[in-house]
């Protein structure tokens, strides 16, 4: 007999309705690809998965009204309206209310004002399937902002208030933890538990959608080792520790038809990996547009992202000057640090004809730039999973990483260059080695052409992500019976 398992999503952002970072491809790309994936084959099971973001006012969609209600906080009510737009044929639900409308921001500078609209948000998104006479099984949140979902689920479930829903939390940064609920939960009439979490922790939101969650998915496997430690814990490891029963790693994938260079509009030359030589004419249109010398034969190395200590862009700027006696083209896209912009900007007066910044966010240039360039540089101090190397390795740009987190699990020693140590000695060693193979065109396009023929899309993790959802459901059932 076929069942139908429903997910509501809850995330701060989601392309193409809001993006920042990467949370956005994940959490428009995923719920799509359970939605697209084929019935069980044992128990016959379909996800209906629907989407829930915060109305910011950078949305721009359309949308329908359909639902509004309103939340008790501190003796008032605060309403709360909801509207639905579609992502193909996926729901969308868009929530809007008085504490989302002054945020302005996606993400301010200012991290209480951010903890009351998404603390709204989570709780609103909570009560949101009552209203759509949806009975909703899986509640998956992503990250800090929606963390609180979880909490105020188990609660519900403490309080026997209605059908049990799981609560599942993907944790895609753990650095980043949310700003302290303690007045917000009071004036929502929402008790503070007591939990085994540190005393700093206790009223965090991420920490306490870790305490809640009946599964926690960590987006790379490497990465859900990595928090388990003291250097990358963040101060949670023991507690996590006492949980590495729900965690689980599975590795974010990539938009495959998004991110395809044999279709991609943006590039001047487009190719597979049967035509890979076609790649060559984008790197001399790439060196055109900006201005670099028309030099083929000189490796082009390439960084596209936040400007940020985490994803090492102080190494690349360092080492680069201590490879002056070496050819090489640099291009860097991005915004970020303040002090990085400037470190940049100060390369490319140094080298004019060897280097141009671009501070800034174009994702046609970000493609045409990963479809150009012979390397990529990523060497991040911590990467929880990362896109940018497997964009790299899908339009055929060799990736140069730090072996951490999901850069290990997605760049191998058949597809690019690792290197153990996060720092300037280490990686240019890396790329010392990589410029030594570099002439060598036959070892050099069986890089490319492993890159380009890895699989990672969507599809893979999808399943996984189904397999997880029957367990989850499977252990509460358990739990009801024996209660």
């Amino acid at each position: 007999m076929s069942k139908t398992i429903r997910v509501l999503f809850l995330a701060a952002e989601a392309d193409p309705f809001i993006k920042v970072g990467g949370l956005a491809d994940v959490t428009s790309a995923l719920p799509r690809a359970l939605r697209s994936l084929p019935p069980d084959r044992v128990d016959d099971v379909t996800f209906d998965v629907r989407l829930a973001l915060p109305h910011h006012s950078a949305i721009k969609a359309e949308a329908r009204p359909i639902a509004f209600y309103s939340l008790p906080r501190a003796g008032r009510e605060v309403e709360v309206r909801v509207s639905e737009s579609l992502l193909g044929e996926m729901p969308v639900y868009l929530i809007h209310g008085e504490p989302i409308a002054s945020s302005g921001a996606v993400y301010s500078s200012n991290l209480a004002i951010d903890t009351e609209k998404y603390a709204f948000f989570s709780l609103a998104a909570l009560e949101l399937p009552r209203y759509l006479n949806w009975d909703v099984d899986i509640v998956h949140a992503h990250d800090w902002h929606t963390a609180l979902a979880l909490y105020a689920l188990l609660l519900k479930r403490q309080n026997r208030q209605e059908k049990p829903i799981a609560g599942l939390l993907t944790l895609h940064n753990l650095p980043f933890m949310g700003g302290d609920l303690t007045e917000i939960l009071a004036s929502y009439n929402l008790p503070l538990l007591e939990t085994d979490l540190p005393a700093w922790a206790k009223a965090l939101p991420l920490p306490l959608g870790l305490f809640s969650a009946d599964a926690i998915v960590v987006v790379s496997p490497t990465y859900a080792r990595e928090i388990l430690t003291p250097e990358f814990g963040c101060g949670l490891q023991d507690f996590l520790h006492r949980r590495r029963h729900l965690i689980h790693g599975i590795l974010n994938g990539l938009d495959t038809l998004s991110f395809d260079p044999a279709a991609d509009p943006a590039l001047p030359a487009r190719f597979t990996v049967e035509t890979i030589d076609l790649r060559q004419q984008n790197k001399l249109a790439l060196q055109h547009k900006l201005g670099l010398p028309a030099e083929p034969l000189i490796p082009m190395i390439a960084m596209i992202g936040r400007l940020d200590r985490q994803k090492g862009v102080d190494l690349a700027l360092a080492v680069l000057r201590k490879l002056t006696d070496l050819p090489w083209q640099f291009v860097l896209l991005g915004i970020g640090d303040l002090a990085l912009e400037d470190a940049a900007r100060a390369l490319q007066a140094e080298f004019p004809g060897r280097v141009r910044v671009e501070l800034r966010f174009d994702s046609q240039l970000a493609r045409h730039i990963y479809a150009a360039a012979d390397m990529f540089l990523m060497p991040s101090r911590y990467e929880p999973c990362g896109l940018a190397q497997m964009i790299a390795m899908r339009y055929g740009c060799v990736p140069i990483v730090h072996a951490t987190g999901g850069l290990s699990d997605t760049v191998t020693e058949e597809r690019g260059f690792l290197f153990k140590t996060p720092s300037v000695r280490a990686l240019r060693a890396a790329l010392l080695k990589a410029f030594a193979l570099y002439p060598n065109r036959e070892r050099w396009r069986a890089l490319q052409r492993a890159g380009l023929s890895a699989d990672f899309s969507w599809l893979r993790s999808a399943k996984r992500y189904s397999d997880l959802y029957q367990n989850v459901l499977h252990s509460l059932r358990v739990q009801e019976i024996r209660q």
